[in-house]
């Protein structure tokens, strides 16, 4: 069973499609390896690991929306990778095109809703008492 970080939605879709797009960047022209690779490579992989480090702090309201605002941005940085890779015909399989980016736009609405949800309804975890000293629940 998952746990922790690992249980999030939004965690799951970001890990899978960070991968995902790791594949297919093996696939690549050379040419675009060396101008898009990197980038989308570091923009696709920012987002699950943003999301485990707003987890990790997530009883820290500011620093749990900033984590969540990057992995938001990494989020539609990837979206622009994905599309001069496919304007530039590097990336010329509609579908996968297609998918990727669907499922990035999905991914981006996930975290909008999410943050907005912290916004509105931040509450400490219940492992955190009002002196903050740690207690087990």
């Amino acid at each position: 069973m998952d746990t922790g970080y690992k249980k999030l939605d939004i965690y799951k879709l970001s890990y899978d499609l960070a991968i995902k797009v790791h594949r297919i960047t093996l696939t690549l022209p050379k040419f675009a390896t060396y101008e898009e690779e990197s980038q989308i490579h570091r923009s696709s992989k920012s987002i699950p690991v943003n999301i485990v480090e707003r987890y990790c702090l997530r009883r820290h309201k500011n620093e749990y929306l900033q984590y969540l605002h990057r992995a938001s941005g990494s989020s539609q940085e990837t979206i622009v990778h994905l599309n001069i890779l496919h304007d530039t015909q590097s990336l010329s399989d509609e579908n996968t095109f297609s998918e990727l980016s669907e499922r990035y736009d999905h991914l981006g609405r996930m975290i909008f809703r999410f943050i907005e949800s912290i916004i509105a309804e931040h509450l400490t975890p219940n492992y955190v008492k009002e002196n903050n000293s740690y207690y087990e629940s």
